[in-house]
């Protein structure tokens, strides 16, 4: 039998429910691309997150909660969204431990922000009253129709998982990268200039985008690439 990669994906949180849950996509995105997907509980304990990054072959961070702005040495904002301090805690000190192996990592929505803060970028807290354009960001159902369109650059991750300069992705989120974390490059932008996805150069696979191929992955074979190059990533560690 083959040899699976296992891919951690950190857990979402329901306040209200104080319980773990998970959108089937990101499980069955990793699943369909060859990937054993493996969901990690919100831990904070420095031996767990420790045997979390040298356990698994790569590591999917996925959307949710607004990021608490203090990460970026802001204040919060009326507009900022619901935080979640458990998950905050949890990434603050599992990303670098992950990032430190050279381990593949994916960031979605939420992940991209989460890249771009831990490396020392900011955010806006809220898209629509600091940065407003045209650009649809923040779509209604259903969630894996095409929203707006992204322009890739190339020789980065995402130009080599896709294999087109321009793509139509969907879009759900009403915060955005303001400012690069450092080492970050641009991998992708919308049309109004707002950054849609970054990645580390100097690190094997490092990748984060902003719109949700978890949602689309069904029905757009661009997102199905993009969790194929992940974990032919993960696998690639074999």
């Amino acid at each position: 039998m083959e040899k699976k990669p296992t891919v951690g994906i950190v857990s979402l949180y329901d306040e209200i429910k104080e319980s773990y849950w998970m959108l089937p996509g990101y499980v069955e995105g990793v699943d369909e691309a060859g990937g054993i997907p493996v969901i990690l509980p919100l831990s904070q304990q420095g031996d767990a997150l420790a045997y979390y990054a040298e356990a698994f072959d790569g590591f999917l961070f996925p959307g949710g909660h607004d990021l608490n702005p203090v990460f970026y040495g802001e204040e919060r904002r009326e507009t900022c969204g619901t935080l979640c301090p458990e998950r905050d805690e949890m990434e603050r000190r599992l990303f670098p431990l992950v990032l430190a192996t050279k381990k593949p990592m994916l960031g979605i929505c939420r992940g991209v922000q989460l890249f771009n803060v831990m490396l020392g970028g900011t955010l806006y807290q809220d898209i629509p009253t600091e940065c407003p354009s045209g650009v649809e960001h923040h779509e209604t159902p259903p969630y894996d129709k095409a929203a707006h369109t992204v322009c890739l650059a190339q020789d980065t991750p995402l130009f080599l998982a896709v294999g087109e300069e321009q793509i139509h992705v969907n879009s759900y989120h009403h915060q955005g990268i303001k400012a690069l974390g450092k080492g970050l490059c641009e991998a992708a932008a919308a049309p109004d200039g707002l950054t849609e996805a970054v990645y580390l150069p100097e690190h094997p696979f490092c990748l984060a985008v902003q719109w949700h191929p978890e949602f689309s992955y069904k029905t757009d074979e661009n997102s199905r690439k993009i969790f194929r190059a992940f974990v032919a990533a993960c696998k690639n560690r074999f």
